[in-house]
């Protein structure tokens, strides 16, 4: 009898040997899985939109010179397909400035690509600028800034978001010296004649995009140090409204006008500074995927760019573990 034990043992230690090697062998190319960073370049203050020709198109700060943009079919795969601008067509109201944070939308069949021009420190010259294309991939023509600090009377107004709500056009924008938003022409080129700015949040906020869903609009933010390398602080925070101009609050209905909120993504070992999200994107399983970018810890050179999905309880929004994830499901399309 002990030798049958023995030899049972023996038998189920060798299948158990064979699955660990038929797992070990399998083909990591063939898992349905992708890695952070999706794309291990230098793309800050992320951007994206479906176009009509079915496919994703990502736009991001100038690190790479006059508005990069990158062309994608399932969130994971990116090619670069060139930029926004050239050095003729650039825009020039800040005439040293950088392209910052890019804002993409389509309005009245164009391609509307808003963006922030501003030097480093420069929180009364900067502003907001907007130009149209035919195409996602471009070329964009340049009309111009909506408007630069000094004219509307906000201390560092970059970083802007547009939004249609009620058959009406908005603008939302601001740098840590409080959010605001105003209403925008018909054909989004222009503010409204006589349109009266209004503050929604407070000044410990930039890079605002706005989510709406199941009765909610959720005020998504950076908060903290964007671009100090390894010591960035900056993080990703929410609140919500039930109406699209406020009051957006936290859990605890203490207003973000009063610099109250919710942490969705925070440092890890891996990657810190992780902010400046974009719009949230549905892949054809339902599931919300949202971008931003962040600092390799292996790589502190630029902010790469990364993805995660968004997950809800009870109607609020949370990243699994509350930072960025390293490996993760693919979305599905």
């Amino acid at each position: 009898m002990k030798t049958t034990y023995i030899y049972i043992i023996f038998l189920l230690l060798s299948i158990l040997s064979c699955k660990a090697n038929e797992i070990v062998d399998v083909d990591p190319t063939s898992v349905n899985v992708y890695r952070n960073p999706v794309i291990n370049l230098s793309l800050p203050d992320p951007t994206i939109i479906k176009a009509e020709d079915g496919n994703f198109y990502l736009y991001a700060t100038e690190d790479i010179r006059n508005t990069p943009i990158y062309k994608s079919s399932n969130l994971v795969d990116w090619d670069f397909v060139g930029t926004a601008f050239t050095n003729e067509t650039r825009p020039s109201f800040e005439p040293k400035g950088g392209l910052w944070a890019p804002d993409i939308n389509y309005i009245n069949g164009k391609y509307v690509l808003y963006y922030s021009m501003s030097v480093w420190g420069g929180e009364w010259t900067c502003g907001i600028g907007v130009a149209t294309s035919d195409s996602p991939e471009g070329p964009f023509t340049d009309h111009g800034k909506l408007f630069i600090s000094n004219e509307i009377g906000v201390q560092n107004s970059i970083d802007q978001f547009y939004i249609e709500e009620g058959g009406k056009k908005y603008l939302f924008w601001g740098s840590f010296r409080g959010i605001y938003c105003i209403e925008l022409s018909d054909d989004g080129l222009s503010l409204k004649p006589g349109a009266e700015k209004k503050q929604v949040a407070g000044t410990a906020y930039e890079g605002v995009y706005i989510h709406k869903r199941n009765g909610y609009f959720y005020m998504f933010a950076s908060i903290g140090s964007c671009c100090e390398g390894l010591n960035s602080t900056y993080t990703t925070v929410v609140g919500r409204s039930e109406t699209l101009f406020g009051p957006y609050v936290d859990k605890q209905g203490r207003p973000m006008l009063e610099n109250n909120h919710e942490v969705i993504i925070k440092k890890n070992d891996r990657f810190v500074g992780t902010g400046h999200n974009s719009e949230i994107v549905q892949d054809n399983n339902g599931n919300d995927w949202i971008f931003y970018h962040a600092v390799s810890v292996e790589k502190p050179k630029g902010r790469v760019l990364m993805m995660d999905k968004v997950k809800w309880n009870n109607d609020w929004p949370y990243i699994e573990g509350g930072s960025p994830s390293l490996e993760a499901e693919k979305p599905e399309f």
